[in-house]
């Protein structure tokens, strides 16, 4: 049987602790053969953005035919896209292969507090993205901008999960990294309900790319064919790994492990 090939769509991250990098490494991590179209490059470390280049979108365009002409794609995944044009390029490219399933984390602000996404694309990745998405993974802070209301509780968080769903996306998780439990519950809502995914709550400064790490675990285990709620509760149980045994690098939040042990059989931690 062939390695499935899994897709990632993002920026690229010179501290290599977010974006493709972290992408292509959980790809490795959890067993399959991982491909990048990257739509920005970053001058970035662990603490904060210098510069970002955008890549002109006909070319994000042109490494996505390159791909979906050579490869038969099992999954992937968008992260940062920083534009209405490369938005609107990528839209463009996934109806044309009829790529899926596809996972979303809509990328807006990077851990040091850098925007990555601007302020007048966010409609467009409403109206054009999250229509396509098998699943969309924000956070509580990019919940809270997709739906327009804020987020203080258990049910404000499954309010938010439904309001994303009429938005056209299949499913979505509601990440709880940002409130402050303890355990950490991610919300998985679906049109069967509502699932919950504990995790202990991991202290430690090397929070960089998490979001990243999730939604590409996530993909990966979709490309490998489970389900969604197997791959949710895959993908937490590798970022809690990868977080325990995150390596301490870098003056600010630091990356996480992406090859962390004991590695069981399938990549499952």
């Amino acid at each position: 049987m062939s390695q499935p090939v899994v897709l990632t769509i993002a920026g690229s991250d010179s501290g290599a602790g977010a974006g493709i990098q972290a992408d292509l490494k959980t790809f490795a991590a959890l067993g399959v053969y991982g491909v990048s179209v990257i739509t920005a490059i970053t001058a970035q470390n662990t603490v904060g953005v210098r510069a970002v280049q955008e890549i002109d979108p006909d070319v994000i365009a042109a490494q996505l035919d390159a791909l979906a002409e050579d490869f038969q794609i099992a999954a992937l995944k968008t992260g940062m896209l920083a534009s209405v044009a490369i938005i609107e390029a990528v839209v463009a490219g996934i109806k044309h292969h009829a790529l899926r399933p596809l996972v979303v984390d809509p990328v807006m602000i990077a851990k040091s507090g850098d925007r990555l996404l601007r302020e007048d694309a966010v409609e467009t990745l409403r109206r054009a993205l999250l229509p396509l998405a098998h699943v969309v993974t924000p956070n509580i802070p990019e919940a809270e901008v997709l739906t327009g209301h804020a987020i203080r509780t258990h049910e404000d968080r499954v309010a938010a999960g439904r309001a994303i769903m009429e938005l056209g996306a299949h499913a979505v998780v509601i990440k709880g990294g940002h409130s402050d439990e303890d355990p950490i519950i991610d919300l998985l809502v679906d049109s069967e309900g509502v699932h919950e995914f504990r995790a202990a709550r991991i202290v430690t400064r090397s929070t960089h790319g998490t979001g990243c790490t999730f939604s590409a675990a996530i993909a990966a285990s979709l490309g490998r064919g489970e389900d969604l709620a197997t791959a949710v509760a895959e993908a937490r149980q590798y970022l809690s790994a990868a977080l325990a045994q995150a390596p301490g690098l870098g003056h600010g939040h630091g990356p996480l492990n992406h090859f962390p042990a004991p590695k069981a059989v399938h990549g499952r931690y």
